[in-house]
């Protein structure tokens, strides 16, 4: 039994965390390192020595490091699309098939957000669709609220699966206790299978959760910034709302159950933009009265910072008051290209097994044995999305005719977007791995084994409830679901361990936590007010988001009890 100096040594990386980022606002390059050095403190009380500690600090930087390249190729592809003007484009498509802006935010926030989260993930979609709602005329504190809402779905699965590749099977591989534990299930085979199983129960709880969330994007809208503010004039949109759900949803859950975590954002928004637009086209689902915004004039000042309204930005950052971009004419088609193939190299290299094979066999930079512990870990540099992202992204060079100038300011943008994160993510995850890894160095129980006791202790048969929202502040701390998976995935396994339920499904739940905290991380609130030029009301835009977090929060936790007690108490 550990004593409560233990649990106190154990929670003080975490507290520190909290304490820095939250409570003095520190951003997570000047926390996260803070932290580190505290659990190296923590390390050596528990009995490890240096040489466990720096194994451990390795396996970090080396995990941070596959995550990186991922961020990597998905920002440079998005960057390139907003060079070559494809972003524009791909705006005034949307702006075509309606001008009601209810309309528009289950197109843009709720459909399109998805894909670019799906695809990009960590942030992109509020700072991406933000002020694309701008250029159409939403007040730009509006666009955010939404833009931070509607894509929460896709969020488990982000960045073709990696909260759940990265922040799930590459940590739970590096857990002895716990690979031995799920390979001696007979259904499964290895960790990637089992953690498809868990995929499935993540699609499943925001299939069933998800079904008001487009709607409550809309009434957002229309409640805190229309002009009756009321929640009326969402309810004439909720049939369209209902519609975009269900035709997201089904492709969705189907492609989480039959090809696992990499595809169910991307493939679920796809079917459900192509569906949900020709339904709108062929005169279904579109509300009777067309809703808009009351006049500029009589919107508070708070609503609209440096942008105007009705303007996007190019890539110089001179504004065109057309949305249009000065040195790109395409075609909807050639602007969504990219992305198609985007999507048809990705599900390629994972269900074509020869590929597969090359991918996986070759440029492996492995490191067994670390510093004659035992640890490993390595980086499939081509089989990761991050090389998929790259070559389309070279792919669009010659597609949309880039010059040299487009493409270099592209890289630049990337890199700037890609190095505050560095430092951010190679402390934030070497400091898991020391107290994933303090049980093995002494063998005993780790770190995190002793909090999740602890915690068992106190909520007993009751905690199922709270393991979404366990995996929301993590979120909330770190700013990313793959960081709250590897902080608390390990710790949910525990506590489902000690109290007898199902870690599958605690672990699902905890998947979709780590997408809830999204809507009041103060990363991606930063981020998607700084686009908009509206740095300073980060206060105003968490309070609203306060709204679906606890709604998706609470009836998470409620069928994650429903689940683990009632319907399918027998899973692993």
């Amino acid at each position: 039994m550990a004593s409560a100096v233990d649990v106190l040594v154990a929670l003080l990386p975490l507290l520190t965390i909290a304490v820095l980022m939250v409570g003095l606002y520190w951003p997570a390059t000047r926390a996260m390192p803070v932290a580190w050095l505290v659990a190296i403190g923590a390390g050596l009380y528990w009995g490890m020595n240096e040489t466990w500690i720096a194994a451990s600090t390795i396996v970090g930087f080396i995990t941070a490091a596959n995550i990186l390249w991922i961020v990597f190729g998905a920002i440079l592809l998005l960057y390139t699309l907003k060079e070559t003007g494809a972003f524009d484009v791909i705006n005034q498509g949307f702006a075509s098939v309606s001008e009601d802006r209810r309309v528009q935010v289950v197109l843009l926030v709720f459909l399109m957000g998805s894909f670019i989260e799906a695809a990009a993930g960590f942030g992109t979609p509020a700072a991406i669709v933000g002020p694309l709602l701008v250029g159409l005329g939403f007040p730009p504190l509006a666009a955010v609220v939404v833009a931070l809402t509607g894509n929460l779905m896709a969020i488990t699965f982000g960045a073709v699966g990696t909260p759940l590749i990265i922040g799930m099977i590459d940590i739970f591989e590096s857990v002895t206790g716990i690979r031995t534990e799920v390979l001696a299930q007979p259904q499964f085979a290895s960790i990637p299978e089992w953690v498809a199983q868990i995929g499935v129960f993540a699609a499943t709880f925001h299939g069933i959760v998800g079904f008001f969330l487009p709607f409550i994007g809309v009434a957002m809208m229309t409640r805190f910034f229309g002009e009756e503010r009321s929640v009326r004039p969402a309810l004439a949109a909720f049939p369209l709302t209902v519609f975009a759900w269900f035709a997201f949803v089904v492709p969705y859950w189907l492609t989480a159950y039959f090809l696992g975590p990499e595809f169910p954002g991307l493939i679920g928004s796809m079917v459900g933009l192509f569906v949900t637009v020709g339904a709108l086209k062929a005169g279904f689902f579109h509300p009777d009265d067309e809703w808009d915004f009351a006049p500029e004039s009589r919107w508070p000042d708070h609503w609209v910072g440096d942008i105007e309204p009705g303007e996007s930005s190019d890539r110089s950052g001179a504004v065109a008051a057309d949305g249009g971009h000065p040195s790109h004419a395409m075609s909807l088609g050639m602007a969504w290209l990219p992305y198609a193939l985007l999507a048809v190299l990705l599900v390629l290299t994972r269900v074509w097994d020869p590929l597969t094979t090359f991918l996986t066999s070759n440029l492996v930079l492995a490191w067994t044995d670390i510093l004659g512990t035992g640890l490993e870990d390595d980086i499939a540099v081509l089989y990761l999305p991050g090389a998929i992202f790259v070559f389309v992204h070279l792919l669009t060079i010659g597609l949309h005719r880039m010059s040299l100038g487009e493409v270099a300011a592209a890289w630049t943008e990337t890199g700037e977007k890609v190095t505050p994160a560095v430092i951010a993510l190679l402390f934030a995850v070497a400091t898991v791995q020391i107290m994933l890894q303090s049980g093995a160095a002494v063998d005993g129980d780790s770190m995190l084994i002793v909090l999740s006791e602890g915690t068992a202790g106190i909520a007993g048969a009751a905690y199922p409830f709270f393991a979404p929202w366990v995996g929301a502040f993590g979120a909330f701390l770190a700013g990313s679901n793959t960081v709250s998976d590897i902080l608390f995935g390990t710790f949910q396994y525990g506590v489902a361990d000690s109290i007898g339920t199902p870690r599958t499904i605690m672990l699902g739940s905890q998947a979709v936590g780590g997408a809830i905290g999204n809507l009041i991380a103060v990363h991606n609130v930063v981020a998607a007010l700084a686009v908009v030029g509206l740095v300073g009301e980060e206060g105003r835009v968490i309070r609203l988001e306060l709204i679906p977090l606890v709604y998706y929060a609470t009836f998470t936790g409620l069928l994650t009890l429903l689940f683990s007690y009632v319907l399918f108490p027998g899973v692993f």
